[in-house]
């Protein structure tokens, strides 16, 4: 086995493992071909994005404790894209000296909701009021009694991901087809903006912050349509949000990249909605907008690595590109010729050869120097590309 203190990372026999083969590992992957770091990837399907850039690509259940277990004892430190997996496998090879970052310990905190948002109360860390029910079923007889009242917030308490898993809860009519195990019902905030913060820690203790983004949702998937860098708030409510996210970091005590999402309120009040402890959706502008994009910083952090810059070089919006309505089998991105043409445009496709209504394919990245002139290049972007079926 390489000592890791030698930080012979480059060109050399280190195995970095990472616990799936979606997007992100993908554009984690640009990063590792960069600095010719070997990478081993883990995931169930033959078809993932992470298949075409890795070194070996191993098939493989991210919840089964073996195929974690006998996967993390090949390589020499592991990492993740994905929040659903056997963390009791992670926790054996931590025990028995594997470095795994994140950390098992910051995973069984964020990978259950309900343990996630309790996690919030108890360290003082400002979030929406909410219940916690062990079966769906439970918060039917609590609105029976008065306990809970229309509207809230559902959300599964695990397995959530993109959407999917939350639900606004207005009538006895929505609870139905909710899946029925454990999950939280939260108070609906009225909010003004949504926001997110990027924090990123390495293993020696040095710590980074990305700008303040602002998210745009789409109103039925529960989606982002739009991330906006720098967001469009006050430099005090972005300060306060800042240090939020921190704080939240400090508590957590996560290693590599932790993605903190927040609601400000009418009243410039920040509270915590939840955190993603992997490259995250609200920072993919930064792969254009960045002088460090969140992938290569994410490298950098579990390797313990000096920090780079976090500051952005240009305005940068990012759209996600989804599956339109209406389509689903072998997919075509319509009208791909018409956005190239636009200023700043560089899309990204994830290799998903299936499209499916509001699965993510892809995102565009557009950068300006004015943020009015690349939102307004964005709204042309999103109404232009379709990503439909043959």
């Amino acid at each position: 086995m390489p000592n890791l203190n030698s930080k012979n990372y480059f060109s050399s026999d280190f195995k970095l493992g990472i616990l799936g083969g979606g997007q992100l590992g993908k554009m984690l992957l640009y990063e590792t071909r960069k600095f010719d770091i070997h990478t081993k990837v883990l995931e169930a399907s033959k078809d993932a994005p992470c298949k075409i850039a890795c070194d070996e690509f191993i098939i493989g259940d991210l919840m089964n404790f073996d195929d974690v277990y006998n996967f993390g004892k090949k390589v020499d430190l592991l990492t993740i894209e994905i929040e659903n997996i056997n963390l009791d496998a992670l926790e054996k090879l931590e025990n028995e000296g594997l470095k795994v970052y994140p950390p098992t310990r910051t995973l069984r905190t964020i990978q259950n909701k309900a343990k996630q948002k309790l996690f919030y109360v108890d360290h003082n860390i400002p979030t929406a009021d909410f219940s916690r029910f062990a079966y769906l079923s439970e918060i039917k007889d609590s609105i029976e009694n008065g306990g809970l009242a229309f509207p809230f917030v559902w959300k599964a308490a695990q397995f959530g991901y993109d959407g999917q898993g939350v639900k606004v809860v207005r009538n006895f009519d929505d609870l139905k087809g909710l899946p029925q195990g454990e999950c939280i019902a939260e108070d609906m905030i009225p909010f003004k903006n949504e926001l997110a913060v990027i924090v990123v820690r390495n293993t020696a203790g040095e710590v980074v912050t990305y700008p303040v983004v602002e998210m745009e949702f789409h109103p039925e998937a529960n989606q982002v349509e739009y991330v906006i860098c720098p967001a469009r708030i006050d430099s005090k409510v972005a300060e306060k949000a800042t240090q939020i996210a921190l704080q939240v970091s400090e508590k957590m005590k996560h290693i590599g990249i932790l993605a903190v999402e927040m609601f400000q309120t009418k009243e410039d009040q920040i509270l915590i909605n939840e955190v993603a402890p992997r490259p995250h959706n609200s920072g993919h502008y930064s792969i254009e907008a960045s002088y460090t994009n969140q992938f290569e910083q994410h490298i950098r952090a579990i390797l313990n690595l000096p920090l780079g810059s976090t500051e952005s070089k240009v305005a940068g919006i990012m759209v996600n590109l989804v599956g339109a309505e209406g389509y689903t089998g072998d997919v075509i991105y319509e009208h791909m010729e018409a956005i190239l043409k636009l200023e700043g445009v560089t899309p990204h496709i994830y290799g998903k050869k299936q499209t499916r209504p509001f699965r993510k394919m892809g995102h565009v990245t557009i950068v300006n120097k004015d943020l009015a002139v690349a939102r307004a290049i964005a709204q042309k972007v999103k109404e232009t590309i379709k990503v439909i079926s043959k």
